[in-house]
């Protein structure tokens, strides 16, 4: 950002839900509750896929790094988000905002990038089990993780690097509870299309691509699943890729509603839709793969019952 953009906005001033100050109220207890869930529920997947060696497989080492994620993810905005909600000052200065935009997208990004490479692994698991090991050895997964991070960490750096080059006039008000890109890009006082453009692109490149790579793997899964005789067998093979499959819809669900659903008259609304996706989906997703994968309450139980003898 140029110095004359620097002289005219040195901070951010983020309105959140500050119109509804009783709301805000139960919103910080709400939201710190979700927050502590989060944090406690994967870092508690982390832990048990290090210690739990029967965890020691592709799919926990790519859930490892969706909690991962989810942790970071949240940690970018929801302590700021908490310590606004009982604040009269609701600032965040310009390079905080510039990387708290940066964070935000990054994460968001990687998780869209690796939610396909899940579906990827889970399509090996079931439709080609008897080279399962041979093909996602951990040579393989790390470069699979290693992928999803750097199109995040690009896709975000470059749309990041766009914004700040824009020219806000002074224009300082955000009318969210975090620097997300969009609402900061609604700030600026000069022609935006570029930054439009390569949005757009993103979108296809990093969100529509996965999304097609998810549903073709999944018709596959499916087909292989119908193809099993025993019931007990389909029921088996498809408990494999449930919980993934579960913590998707969650995902893209929520952006597909956040962004194509009609423009509310109220935009707080919107920004509890925000909310919903930036921090709800974090906290189900342990929940989701602790319910449905008998490994894991093995893990936990082994865990436990070690710790008490």
């Amino acid at each position: 950002m140029s110095k004359s953009n620097q002289s005219a906005v040195l901070e951010f001033i983020l309105l959140g839900f500050s119109k509804h100050h009783n709301v805000e109220i139960a919103l910080f207890v709400l939201c710190l509750g979700i927050y502590l869930v989060i944090l406690l529920g994967n870092s508690s997947l982390i832990v048990l896929s290090v210690l739990d060696s029967k965890l020691h497989s592709p799919m926990y080492f790519f859930l490892s790094n969706l909690s991962f994620m989810d942790i970071f993810g949240t940690s970018s905005f929801v302590p700021l988000m908490l310590v606004n909600f009982l604040s009269v000052r609701r600032t965040i200065s310009f390079p905080g905002c510039a990387l708290q935009m940066y964070l935000t997208l990054a994460l968001g990004t990687t998780e869209c990038v690796l939610l396909a490479m899940m579906a990827y692994d889970r399509y090996v698991a079931i439709c080609n089990p008897l080279r399962y090991t041979i093909i996602m050895n951990m040579k393989v997964c790390v470069q699979l993780a290693s992928l999803s991070w750097i199109v995040g960490s690009v896709n975000s750096l470059l749309q990041t690097i766009l914004a700040l080059r824009l020219s806000f006039c002074g224009n300082n008000i955000i009318d969210h509870f975090f620097c997300e890109i969009l609402a900061v890009l609604k700030l600026a006082c000069v022609d935006i299309s570029l930054n439009a453009f390569v949005m757009m692109v993103a979108v296809v490149l990093v969100t529509l691509i996965p999304v097609l790579l998810i549903f073709i793997s999944y018709v596959f899964i499916i087909v292989t699943i119908l193809r099993v005789n025993s019931a007990e067998g389909r029921k088996k093979a498809f408990s494999t890729c449930s919980a993934h499959l579960a913590v998707v819809i969650i995902f893209y669900g929520t952006i597909l509603f956040m962004y194509l659903k009609p423009k509310a008259k109220d935009p707080d609304s919107d920004k509890l839709i925000a909310l919903f996706y930036g921090a709800v989906t974090s906290m189900l997703n342990p929940i989701i793969y602790s319910l449905r994968n008998k490994e894991v309450k093995a893990a936990v139980q082994k865990i436990m019952f070690s710790n008490r003898t």
